[in-house]
């Protein structure tokens, strides 16, 4: 292509937008032309993130439809619950692009986001439109999308960890325990008692127990997937690290599989998704490893005494969990090859 898709972000201040502005500098076919901000228009980027000087030092331009089309082709939605709804409809009329990183279109049942989400759903009409982009599963639904749906941070790790074998039948989807543990950027950067440095550090946490807003669109998915109404446990906790989700779910094993059994299945299923590596026997991942990465590493510990499979699935939440997974599905919304500006190596340690 002669030129260049343009880009831009709406959230631009939050840990979310500066991800994707991160990423988006090596991506080779996208560049980032706009960056947006209701709160912070009129004022330089580098004022709240000075580690972009030299690298962004433009004003943050404010939320304007008609003259974000002038600039872009693609927007990124990386902005509270509630906000995407108000905004996306005027853009796509627009006819710009839209990348929802928040949750509001997740759920094609309004009643349901309403009750978790505690806020008012998205019209009709866009929810219909709205593709959900958990690209693993669901890529080849994103090619020529204009709205999609990017999935949450808890639910990619989550359901990459568990679709194989619910798919299969290895496990009794209503035997699935979850429990989620995530680093404190997934919080967002706005201050809070919760997210103070001296009551998370050296602290571990549990929250929102049976009320956190990711458990009916795990629960959607796996439904999906089984082919019949799924429900789960989902427990999420806070460890004081900055980045990282490590879910660890157990489930009751199928027909006498065995972890042979297991490591072929999950091999075979992630064999052509080039961002969700398969660990040998008896390794287990870590956060740290998939650090800055846009890759999903699970893991395998199969208990025969018990019948019960625990499966342990690691992302860093800010790129595969959020900025990293919305790139992924903006390649395939383009046709593009998936892994372009994405082939970032772990930072490591």
């Amino acid at each position: 292509m002669s030129e260049k898709l343009k880009i831009a972000i709406i959230g631009s201040t939050g840990y979310g937008g500066v991800e994707l502005i991160r990423l988006l500098a090596s991506h080779p076919l996208a560049e980032v032309t706009s960056v947006i901000s209701s709160s912070s228009a009129g004022t330089p980027i580098t004022e709240g993130y000075p580690h972009l000087t030299g690298i962004r030092e433009e004003l943050l331009d404010d939320v304007e439809p008609q003259t974000i089309r002038s600039k872009a082709d693609v927007v990124f939605l990386a902005t509270p619950a509630a906000v995407a709804s108000k905004l996306a409809p005027d853009l796509l009329a627009a006819g710009l692009k839209v990348i929802d990183l928040s949750g509001d279109y997740r759920l094609q049942d309004r009643d349901l986001y309403e009750k978790w989400y505690k806020k008012p759903a998205a019209d009709e009409e866009y929810l219909k439109q709205a593709v959900y982009g958990l690209a693993e599963v669901y890529g080849d639904r994103v090619l020529g999308a204009k709205l999609i749906s990017n999935p949450g941070c808890y639910v990619t790790a989550a359901l990459l960890g568990l679709v194989p074998a619910v798919q299969a039948g290895f496990i009794d989807p209503d035997s699935i325990i979850i429990d989620a543990k995530s680093g404190v950027s997934g919080a967002g950067r706005g201050a809070s008692l919760g997210t103070h440095y001296s009551e998370l550090n050296e602290s571990l946490k549990a929250y929102k127990l049976n009320q956190h807003q990711h458990t009916p669109e795990i629960e959607m998915v796996l439904s999906d997937i089984a082919g019949r109404p799924v429900v789960t446990t989902f427990s999420t906790h806070l460890v004081p690290m900055t980045r990282g989700i490590m879910t660890t779910m157990y489930a009751t094993v199928k027909d006498s599989r065995s972890a042979d059994d297991f490591m072929e299945l999950y091999r075979s299923y992630y064999e052509n998704r080039p961002f969700v590596r398969i660990r040998p026997e008896g390794q287990l991942p870590a956060t740290k490893e998939v650090w800055g990465s846009n890759y999903c590493d699970i893991g395998f510990a199969f208990d025969s005494r018990t019948g019960r499979v625990t499966i342990v699935s690691v992302i860093d939440n800010l790129v595969k969990g959020a900025a990293g997974q919305a790139i992924q599905n903006m390649n395939l919304m383009m046709g593009w090859d998936e892994t372009l500006g994405l082939q970032f190596v772990p930072v490591y340690p």
